[in-house]
């Protein structure tokens, strides 16, 4: 999106992306991906702030990348 302005930026963020198969089958990967790496997580770590702020920062990631796909497309 290094060309649009800032409007069309906006536009682009705030607007619904239906998922084309392709990006769907990303969706899954990242998730699947995802969902494994956050058992690795809970069964590494103990029960406690730290654990909750690195699944929360995963989820945070998950959104990212599926914003990466939705708005630039796959």
């Amino acid at each position: 999106m290094p060309n649009l302005t800032i409007d069309q930026r906006i536009d682009t963020w705030f607007r619904y992306h239906p998922a084309t198969e392709a990006q769907a089958r990303a969706y899954e990967e990242i998730r699947s991906s995802a969902r494994q790496l956050a058992r690795v997580i809970v069964a590494h770590t103990p029960s406690c702030a730290d654990q909750t702020a690195a699944l929360r920062k995963l989820r945070e990631v998950v959104m990212t990348a599926n914003a990466a796909i939705a708005c630039e497309g796959v």
